[in-house]
């Protein structure tokens, strides 16, 4: 009776062991699309605006002094960069 049972349990044994395993596949879902806003219909128009009052006279600013005549100021412009 024992060699029954010995012989029961070596057989499971080396069935369980000759199974082979199916590797575990994981589906990823894909991305889901992002909902874009379309816009609706257009409203009606609203109302026209007023117009914007004129506005105030700046304060005048200081009379410059005349030159001493023997004096030539020369401003050179700065060396343009080529372009790229």
């Amino acid at each position: 009776m024992k060699t029954i049972y010995l012989a029961a349990v070596l057989l499971t044994t080396l069935g369980l062991a000759a199974c082979e395993k199916q590797p575990v596949v994981v589906n990823v879902p894909t991305p889901v699309a992002v909902p874009v806003a379309v816009p609706g219909p257009a409203g009606p128009q609203g109302t026209a605006g007023t117009d914007g009052g004129q506005g105030a006279t700046g304060a005048t600013g200081a009379t410059g002094k005349t030159g001493d005549g023997g004096t030539t100021v020369i401003v050179v412009p700065p060396a343009s960069t080529p372009a790229n």
